[in-house]
């Protein structure tokens, strides 16, 4: 696989007459299939235990869900 990030930052437009603190930097997450492509043939898999834990059978296509993104602002 390429080289990428699954997190995506975004700095949303901040109106100057919006009453609440402003969130500067939003982020989201991507799926790992959409860096793919297409499933090439002899992808590592995991065993069958792992997969039923993961969601998945091949690594490739694992994907954790970390929740909201607490760490420090990208620029």
């Amino acid at each position: 696989m390429s080289d990428f990030t699954q997190r995506k930052f975004y700095r949303p437009y901040i109106s100057p007459f919006n009453p609440c603190p402003p969130i500067r930097v939003k982020s989201y997450e991507t799926p790992p299939h959409l860096y793919l492509g297409f499933q090439p043939y002899g992808l590592p898999q995991y065993k069958p235990q792992q997969a039923l834990y993961c969601g998945t059978l091949w690594p490739a296509l694992f994907s954790p869900y970390n929740g909201r993104y607490w760490g420090r602002e990208e620029a």
